[in-house]
């Protein structure tokens, strides 16, 4: 049985986690910002493998939305609970990491499904609403949606970045006591505190990242199929930065006082203490966007049913270790599968 071990210090590399080496920077992607730039430098278009079929569920808050994604079977199989993929803020089914892991759990054999957030991807046709970083409520509407043949089995979900902070509001904030297809979850590069990594974006250092996202949001939100008044259209158009765009559009929308009262509120770490299945968090203490204080807290905190592991680089939602084409978050996620007895290793298929 593998034993995750919960770092120290931010700067400690880990232990080998039962025979995923500790994490190596790739050359020539040294450091936080190149491992997490290559995620947008280098695009692998290769397509997910097995058979696809769309998915529709409608939101259960009466709102007419329905959120979108695909479903894959692998050719062999399938072995273990389904894999869902949740991405992170702007992104959607078709970023990258999303299809890299995807195909990496289909070739261990497992289906996968991965989901648009209400209001992202090809969901954007089909919802006036959006996602928030506490929107837990609408994963646990797509499990409760699925056809009960592909959650018979279980499903370990995923979440990447702000769709880990969401992960981690349905695990310890919805899901608590209850019975649930959900047996576990990991998370990858997750503000799990919210307001630190609305801050850390703003620094000086991240001017190149703010301007990029900031972008990437107002165009999101501003789709002409959003259901959106004129004074929310002006607020989106007049924010200067992620937190303006947070303070005048996301947190009224969504009942919040301001920026501060909706990172507050979702802030995944709050939530970690009342998860009651085994949960992974994965994290680099590189990562230019999200602060590892919030990380080192929790482990100091020893959550019981969650296992944090901090590896001395690989930025955000990058890993691209030297000993394999296999992102590194991949496989340890891999290792914390097998070692809860939901699946053989997968490592070395790509």
């Amino acid at each position: 049985m593998m034993a995750f071990r919960k770092i120290k210090r931010p700067d400690a590399p880990p232990d080998s986690l039962d025979g995923v080496p500790a994490f190596h920077d790739r050359p020539p992607w040294w450091g936080g910002d190149l491992q997490t730039l290559r995620n947008r430098l280098v695009v692998n278009a290769a397509p997910v493998p097995g058979h696809a079929e769309p998915v529709r569920i409608p939101a259960r808050d009466g709102s007419g939305d329905v959120l979108t994604g695909t479903l894959h079977r692998p050719d062999r199989g399938p072995v273990g609970p389904l894999v869902l993929l949740v991405h992170g803020l702007t992104g959607s089914e078709d970023s990258d990491y999303v299809r890299i892991s995807a195909r990496f759990h289909l070739a261990c054999g497992r289906r996968v499904l991965r989901l648009n957030l209400r209001g992202a991807g090809s969901s954007r046709a089909t919802c006036g609403g959006f996602y928030h970083a506490g929107r837990g409520e609408d994963l646990d509407d797509v499990l409760n949606g699925l056809d009960v043949g592909f959650t018979a089995d279980g499903v370990f979900a995923i979440g990447y970045s702000l769709g880990g902070n969401i992960l981690l509001n349905l695990m310890g904030r919805v899901l608590p006591g209850r019975r649930h297809a959900v047996v576990g979850a990991a998370t990858v590069s997750a503000p799990i505190r919210p307001a630190e990594s609305a801050r850390r974006i703003l620094a000086c250092r991240n001017r190149v990242y703010h301007h990029a996202l900031l972008a990437d949001m107002k165009r999101e939100s501003l789709s002409p199929h959003a259901a959106l008044s004129p004074t929310e259209r002006c607020a989106i158009r007049a924010a200067r930065t992620v937190v303006d765009f947070d303070d005048r559009f996301i947190a009224p929308r969504h009942g919040f006082a301001g920026a501060e009262d909706y990172y507050d509120k979702t802030a995944g770490i709050a939530f970690a203490p009342r998860i009651d299945r085994p949960t992974l968090l994965i994290h680099a203490a590189n990562d230019p966007i999200i602060p590892t204080k919030a990380y080192t807290e929790l482990v100091a905190a020893r959550p019981p049913a969650v296992s944090v592991v901090i590896a001395p680089s690989g930025g955000h939602v990058g890993f691209h270790a030297a000993d394999s084409p296999i992102p590194w978050h991949d496989r340890a996620i891999d290792a914390f599968l097998v070692r809860h007895g939901w699946a053989q290793s997968g490592r070395g298929r790509s």
